[in-house]
């Protein structure tokens, strides 16, 4: 007995509708001016401060706010999920379209970046007049920001999805990314954390990362074996959290 379909289904594409989720959820955060607008004022004040206080730790500061923005994506991410999840109820009506979950998962953070990508190029801009990068840092500094895109937008997708209303995460929300932005040496350069844990706190992506982009802006001389251990954190924490991220956003469509 022949038990094919009449009309066999078309296998999906691993990326199936990831464009036009881009499309989608870039649309719907460019209606939010404000928090767009909003989302350097911890940066502004940083640099404020430090320009009228420690000018001379300026152009360290201005890197690290371009890290920091870059890393607060993810916070965008996570609450954007979760509001679609718990509020909207929209959550199960995606994983049933012909949207992959990696699609979904990688269009949302896409289209927020892309949304949020005008404060980070105008302090990009700041950072490139005050510390004049060369070819060479510029690609690393380039080649960072996409590494912090990625853990933050995946860790962010992660944590949305362990919780059941949107109370719960913000204390959360705010404590994971005030721990990994601005309590380590991100603003600030790296020498003025204790000397005995830098090593150490190189592990953590963003002050990994705005290491590395410092040490190649002659601003910071890092030993080797510190510079392999911020590179490795940050490369392999990316890559980690994505792979997490989307074997996540795969398993949570399945228990819809």
């Amino acid at each position: 007995m022949n038990l094919e379909p009449a009309f066999p289904l078309q296998r999906r594409s691993r990326w199936s509708g990831l464009g036009a989720f881009i499309g989608t959820e870039l649309r719907v955060q460019l209606h939010e001016v404000l928090s767009i607008g909003v989302s350097v004022i911890v940066q502004a004040v940083f640099l404020v401060f430090v320009s009228v206080l420690a000018r001379q730790y300026l152009p360290y500061t201005i890197i690290g706010a371009v890290v920091f923005s870059t890393f607060q994506i993810g916070q965008r991410v996570q609450n954007e999920s979760a509001w679609i999840r718990i509020d909207h109820k929209l959550h199960e009506l995606y994983h049933a379209s012909p949207m992959t979950p990696e699609a979904y998962f990688l269009g949302m953070s896409i289209g927020i970046l892309l949304a949020y990508c005008a404060p980070i190029l105008v302090l990009s801009g700041a950072a490139e007049y005050f510390v004049r990068f060369s070819g060479t840092a510029a690609l690393i500094f380039l080649g960072v920001l996409a590494c912090e895109f990625v853990f933050t937008a995946s860790v962010g997708y992660m944590i949305s999805t362990w919780f059941r209303n949107m109370r719960s995460i913000w204390p959360y929300s705010t404590l994971f990314f005030n721990f990994f932005g601005v309590l380590p040496p991100v603003f600030y350069p790296l020498w003025l954390f204790p000397s005995a844990l830098q090593p150490i706190i190189l592990i953590l992506p963003t002050a990994g990362g705005t290491a590395l982009v410092e040490h190649a802006s002659g601003l910071l001389a890092l030993p080797l074996d510190w510079i392999l251990i911020a590179a490795v954190s940050l490369v392999g924490g990316a890559l980690l959290a994505f792979v997490g991220a989307v074997y996540w956003a795969r398993r949570i469509s399945r228990e819809r």
